[in-house]
């Protein structure tokens, strides 16, 4: 069976906000039960560790030995969310394919399972407050995240079943400088440009070259 891989670095122009709750239960109830691979909850839960909370609803990043962490499955949240946008403009790579989630999940692959940040600094926090309308009428309550500046970057693989997916990928980066990954990137937290490695680490493509002038 025939693969082909890209290699590639996001450098976050905007500060990344950690998405994980910090309350063990909440996160094995409701945000473990929606992981691709449901056996690695306890993995990802132990990840999170028994960190000073703030506020029960603070997200934080997972971290080993005191480096945080992306998972490879945060990158296939960014492809379909990504995807899901592009989709609606004619002529985007994007608008061409149909089932794109199940695409995504069965033949687009990121890796490694964890992507360290690097060059990221001291961990920070970001607090805003969310409104909500109810039946009450309406309720403010403060989010706290987890907040790694803008400045670090991360470095991982994307291995794909058909070479046709290698410019679409490439869209959706390029995406990434508009609406990025992590809490609250429909505010500007996240956005990222990017560069397209080759096997000995010199870069071949991306924008952020275009980005720096």
């Amino acid at each position: 069976m025939k693969t082909s891989t890209i290699k590639v670095r996001l450098t976050f122009i905007e500060s990344i906000l950690g998405t994980m709750p910090t309350n063990d239960e909440i996160y094995r109830e409701f945000i473990g039960s929606k992981a691709p691979d449901a056996s690695t909850i306890e993995d990802e839960v132990a990840a999170v560790g028994a960190e000073e909370v703030v506020t029960k609803g603070k997200t934080v990043f997972p971290k080993e030995n005191n480096t945080p962490f992306l998972y490879d499955y945060q990158i296939k949240g960014f492809f379909k969310d990504t995807c899901g946008a592009l989709k609606k403009v004619s002529g985007t790579k994007s608008s061409s394919i149909k089932a794109y989630k199940k695409e995504i999940d069965k033949l687009i692959f990121p890796a490694p399972r964890k992507i360290y940040f690097e060059n990221f600094g001291e961990i920070g926090e970001c607090q805003r407050p969310l409104r909500a309308q109810t039946m009450q009428g309406e309720r403010v309550s403060l989010a706290i995240s987890d907040e790694i500046n803008e400045g670090a970057s991360v470095t991982f693989t994307v291995t794909v079943f058909s070479e046709n997916y290698l410019d679409i990928l490439r869209e959706w980066f390029d995406y990434g400088i508009y609406s990025g990954i992590g809490q609250w990137r429909n505010s500007g937290h996240g956005r990222f440009i990017w560069e397209e490695l080759d096997e000995n680490g010199e870069v071949i493509g991306g924008n952020k070259a275009e980005y720096d002038k």
